[in-house]
């Protein structure tokens, strides 16, 4: 047997009380066990017995031990609670203040900077308002003073036929041979022209456009993803050179072209385009593109006429009157529609791009959401309903909800 100090006594000390006893053989536990971690008797240590061999400790100084890990405990408790009153009473309520100023100057910060967009755009409302009703008193001035011409015309024009027909009625041939007024009222008749179109007839709707504004409504839209559409891709119309995620938001590229993929009269058979399953036939309506990932990809909206079929240019997007598409390759940027091509000069690769179609304006956006910019604004009649349409020849592009 192996133990630290004299083995276990034969039995209590003298005036001492009755111990507990082995339950095994009937003997006092005045040692302890470290393998088994259990008191024992002097027989559980001896020969046959069944800590034999383990390190036994006594139990008085095993009892000694634990007292002092409790003591040492204790002060540790102590001084951590010493820490915790402390910290309570000198730290928290000068935290507390700081919190209260901060929150305060944090207020102010964004009532001023509010206050300030609020005066910015009550400026701006009010400049453009007045632009909109200075615009429409030059429109109706011009349509007035139109009328004031016509009007004197039409009265000249009454004038000079009443002259030319009293002439034809009361002059004979011989009179009729001398007369040059007739030459004068006809020369005087042929000076009044016909109307033609003038623009300065019509309400210049340009007069409404504000990069300001723009700025603040597309930045309200498209600034939280809960005004975007649920927009998916119609998996009817995905390239063999795409795959398509699980659940119809993501488009990956690969340039073996996929036996999977069953051909059909939707589905674009050489150009890695795809349309999403909705279109848009009236209002507003905004969905973002991440293209972090992509150096190659369009982005915009297409007629449902689209064409799907073979490698020519009626369908590619942006080279056709059925489409209009933001696009990337490299680091080139450029807006493109009916094989006009425009170059923009972007800062930076946007990571995101939002699409925003504005059916009543008649106007198709592109937006960088990290840096609140418009990159790209078109005016367009657009003539019929209008699905997102997306290409990718790198990599991948997804839909964000």
């Amino acid at each position: 047997m192996s133990a630290e100090g004299a083995g276990p006594g034969p039995g209590p000390e003298p005036g001492a009380g009755p111990g507990p006893l082995c339950p095994e053989h009937g003997q006092a536990l005045n040692g302890f066990c470290c393998s088994e971690r259990r008191l024992v008797c002097a027989a559980c240590t001896g020969l046959g017995g069944r800590c034999r061999g383990h390190r036994i400790r006594r139990a008085e100084k095993r009892a000694e031990e634990l007292r002092n890990k409790i003591v040492d405990q204790c002060e540790r408790l102590q001084l951590q609670s010493a820490t915790i009153t402390k910290y309570v009473a000198d730290v928290l309520p000068g935290k507390n203040q700081r919190a209260v100023s901060m929150a305060s100057a944090a207020r102010e910060l964004v009532i001023q900077r509010l206050g300030l967009v609020r005066s910015l755009c009550e400026s701006e409302e009010q400049r453009l308002l007045e632009q909109v009703h200075g615009e429409e008193e030059r429109a109706h001035q011009s349509i007035l003073t139109q009328r004031v011409h016509w009007a004197e015309a039409l009265q000249k024009l009454d004038s000079i036929r009443g002259s030319l027909v009293d002439m034809l009625t009361h002059l004979d041939d011989l009179q009729l041979i001398k007369e040059q007024e007739i030459f004068e009222r006809t020369e005087e008749a042929e000076g009044i022209l016909d109307p033609k179109e003038s623009e300065k007839l019509n309400f210049n709707e340009k007069c409404t456009r504000s990069p300001l504004l723009t700025q603040l409504w597309a930045t309200a839209i498209l600034g939280s993803l809960s005004g975007t559409e649920d927009v998916r891709m119609d998996e009817r119309t995905v390239s063999p050179f795409l795959q398509l995620s699980d659940d119809r938001r993501t488009l990956t590229f690969s340039a073996k072209k996929s036996k999977a993929c069953a051909d059909g009269p939707e589905r674009f058979d050489h150009w890695p385009n795809a349309l999403a399953d909705m279109s848009f036939q009236a209002g507003l309506h905004a969905w973002m593109v991440n293209v972090q990932n992509s150096c190659a990809y369009k982005v915009g909206v297409a007629l449902g006429q689209l064409p799907r079929k073979g490698s020519g240019s009626d369908s590619r997007l942006g080279c056709n009157a059925f489409s209009w598409v933001f696009s990337r390759y490299g680091q080139e940027f450029r807006f493109s529609h009916d094989g006009q091509h425009e170059p923009l000069a972007l800062l930076r690769c946007p990571a995101q791009l939002g699409v925003l179609l504005d059916l009543q304006a008649q106007e198709l956006l592109f937006y960088e959401p990290a840096s609140g910019t418009v990159l790209h604004i078109h005016h367009a009649s657009f003539p019929g309903p209008l699905f997102p349409v997306f290409a990718v020849a790198d990599q991948t592009i997804s839909i964000d909800h």
